[in-house]
């Protein structure tokens, strides 16, 4: 049964990381399609996936875990067909969000599937296994999405096909169906906040996406982010007043929780400007292949999982805040690094790799501390829907994320290409550095002694999740 959870989740989550290298040869494919296009193959998952992840966690405990969970993946799998076969952006892009549905399926009910089978004392490290997926999964993509781009970017998606099918097949025996006490009567979530939420956030995207091409003080840039305002402001009436909102606001009066909540999104906003920037970087000015460009990354990723695995003493020492506060001013130390040392004619070892190799440690210490702190600052009772916001936050993060780079890096002229994303790397370390202010309430002394150190060490592990 862990290999039927951990081949699916492990799909999902090497799915964001092999496209980001893949995106190029997608735009090569297509005609030269700009960036500003292509960014919706990334930003169109990320949307679709924050707006139903509460939605679908709530449906799964209406119907039953192990069937909504097959249905993700059979739509994730009948989705990545449909991305292979795509014969142009819009037709990718579409098939991108119906992959993202399935996606948004398939998470939450992954974990409840693995610990319904798991006994109470193994419980944690079925979590520390699970979490760990998403971490090599990171560690691999890179270059995994490399390898498959030299025999054509269809083949990032087609891998998912033969994976999803096995997955599928071996899940209907081995998947245990656990009762539904209640469940019948639980209401839906809030779908018409979903919309809203959906709206707001990609209106907001393409505020920011197009603004090089219509202008930052055009009257579609500006009508579009004012729109993307009311939309967001409309969201939150409605879910102060739904019965069953997608965010449930009183949990973002914990303090504890609101902080650790705000630092994710923004850290992930850091991280997946990274990401998208590195490749680009490497494809686009260096001229660096796919796979070389997945081997060129791969060292900051392949840091993150030894180090979120081993930060737990660290934090029972000297508490959450702390670490994420050291992780964050670390990963804006590399991004700063990019842009005094990367040029045209700079040296892998002494320019990208360090800047990897810090941005690598920095995620390390600050995702797994941040998620496992917004998880520890709630009751048992509530994590599952702290977890939901958190990861919602996260993908709302990503979107952002690629949208400010496309915005700031637009479409350089010749020999400006060093400037443009200068000024990128300059926007996503300032991101991160807003992750760090973000943290300052969390700078608290260690929990008490009559709570166990080890609790805090459990805590940041299941935030590898």
């Amino acid at each position: 049964m862990l290999a039927t959870v951990a081949a699916a989740v492990f799909m999902s989550n090497l799915d964001l990381f092999i496209v980001n290298v893949a995106l190029p040869g997608i735009g090569r494919s297509f005609g030269g399609s700009d960036l500003g296009s292509l960014s919706w193959v990334l930003n169109g998952y990320a949307i679709v996936f924050a707006a139903l992840l509460v939605v679908a966690g709530r449906v799964a405990d209406r119907s039953g875990h192990k069937p909504v969970f097959l249905a993700g993946l059979a739509v994730f799998t009948l989705a990545s067909v449909g991305c292979a076969l795509a014969p142009d952006v819009g037709t990718l892009v579409a098939a991108r969000l119906v992959q993202a549905a399935g996606a948004a399926l398939l998470m939450p009910t992954s974990l409840a599937l693995l610990l319904a089978t798991t006994a109470p004392e193994k419980r944690a490290g079925a979590v520390r296994a699970w979490a760990s997926i998403g971490g090599i999964a990171a560690g691999l993509g890179p270059v995994a999405g490399g390898l498959l781009v030299e025999a054509g970017w269809r083949w990032v998606f087609i891998v998912n096909v033969p994976v999803g099918v096995a997955a599928f097949a071996l899940g209907v025996k081995v998947l245990p169906t656990p009762g539904r006490v209640g469940a019948e009567k639980s209401p839906l979530p809030d779908l018409f906040g979903a919309a809203l939420l959906t709206a707001s956030i990609a209106t907001l995207a393409l505020g920011l996406v197009k603004a090089p091409d219509w202008g930052w003080t055009s009257a579609g840039t500006l009508g579009g982010l004012a729109v993307a305002v009311l939309l967001g402001v409309w969201f939150v009436l409605r879910s102060a007043h739904h019965a069953v909102p997608i965010v449930e606001l009183p949990l973002l009066r914990v303090p504890a929780f609101a902080s650790a909540a705000a630092a994710l999104a923004l850290f992930t906003v850091a991280f997946a400007g990274m990401l998208l920037g590195a490749v680009l970087w490497c494809q686009g000015v260096w001229g660096y292949s796919a796979l070389r460009t997945g081997l060129a990354i791969a060292p900051g990723p392949l840091l993150v999982p030894p180090v979120a695995l081993r930060i737990g003493p660290a934090v029972a020492r000297f508490g959450a805040g702390r670490i994420a506060l050291v992780g964050t001013v670390l990963f804006a130390a590399g991004i700063l690094w990019w842009a005094a040392a990367l040029d045209t004619g700079s040296a892998y070892a002494s320019s990208l790799l360090p800047g990897m190799l810090l941005t690598g440690l920095g995620v390390g210490m600050t995702l797994p501390v941040l998620t496992g702190a917004s998880a520890a600052a709630l009751p048992p009772a509530r994590f599952a829907t702290g977890s939901a916001i958190t990861s919602m936050g996260r993908q709302i993060g990503a979107v952002l994320g690629v949208a400010i780079l496309v915005g700031v890096l637009g479409t350089p002229a010749p020999g400006h290409a060093v400037t443009a994303f200068r000024h990128g790397w300059y926007a996503v370390a300032l991101a991160s550095l807003l992750a760090a202010c973000a943290t300052v309430p969390l700078l608290r002394k260690p929990r008490p002694a009559a709570v166990k150190a080890a609790d805090a060490a459990e805590a940041a592990e299941v935030g590898a999740a």
